[in-house]
């Protein structure tokens, strides 16, 4: 499936959705729509909520930013292109009510339900799948949990298997080489055409980013927990990826 290539600035049409922190626009093309970064922040599951200035256009370089090293490296994604620093054109796509976390060390929830310091070491990457539903706070299942309630099929599940393992391998090095070690993140896969994309985004508010030497979060646990220096972690990604 090719990457759509509009010829010009697609105009902004009605709302047709808003979230914590996107918004997402009608355009003239029913196959495409503007993804809206706002600054709104939020944390376990909207319970927290606040506002990290400029977070949305460091969160849209970002994202845009990955989104192309991924196509770039096989992965097919409902990315388009960066309009500007708020906007993202994407495909638009029916989202798969199943977040994928991939772990490669222990932190947040997984050191709470195993009873382990932060920062444990893994000997493989975990893989964990949650349904997708802010009211019922996320729970987790898994894939016997996806069949039997029809959220995907057994083909979709080993590609998104396949995918986020993947995605996992190409975001490691890639940080790696900023001098940042991916802790684990999360992925939500879409249809559409006919076959399954990489949506939502990818930012310091969906992974945890840690500094490889200090270890410093330079991630979104950084408002979750009152930490400090929120905007400026953010900032610090946005540098190391190339940005100013």
């Amino acid at each position: 499936m090719e990457t759509a290539q509009p010829t010009e600035k697609p105009q902004k049409g009605e709302k047709l959705y808003e979230g914590k922190a996107k918004i997402v626009y009608a355009t003239g093309d029913p196959s495409l729509v503007i993804q809206y970064f706002k600054d709104d922040a939020s944390a376990f599951n909207a319970k927290k909520k606040g506002t990290i200035d400029q977070k949305g256009v460091m969160n849209n370089f970002i994202a845009s930013r990955i989104f192309e090293f991924l196509t770039e490296h096989g992965i097919k994604t409902h990315y388009v292109e960066k309009l500007s620093d708020r906007e993202m054109l994407i495909k638009k796509v029916a989202i798969i009510p199943v977040e994928v976390v991939v772990r490669n060390r222990v932190a947040g929830s997984l050191a709470k339900r195993m009873g382990m310091p932060e920062g444990t070491d893994l000997k493989r990457s975990i893989l964990e799948f949650y349904y997708k539903d802010d009211a019922l706070d996320d729970p987790m299942i898994n894939s016997d949990h996806i069949r039997a309630f029809s959220l995907a099929t057994d083909k979709e599940i080993e590609q998104i298997r396949e995918q986020a393992m993947k995605i996992n391998s190409l975001l490691y090095e890639m940080f790696k080489k900023t001098g940042v070690e991916l802790i684990d993140f999360k992925l939500e896969f879409g249809r559409a055409g006919g076959g399954l994309l990489l949506a939502d985004e990818i930012s310091p508010d969906t992974c945890r980013l840690w500094d490889s030497k200090t270890g410093e979060k330079l991630d979104k646990d950084r408002f979750r927990f009152d930490l400090g220096k929120v905007e400026e972690s953010y900032r610090e990604i946005v540098k190391r990826m190339g940005g100013q």
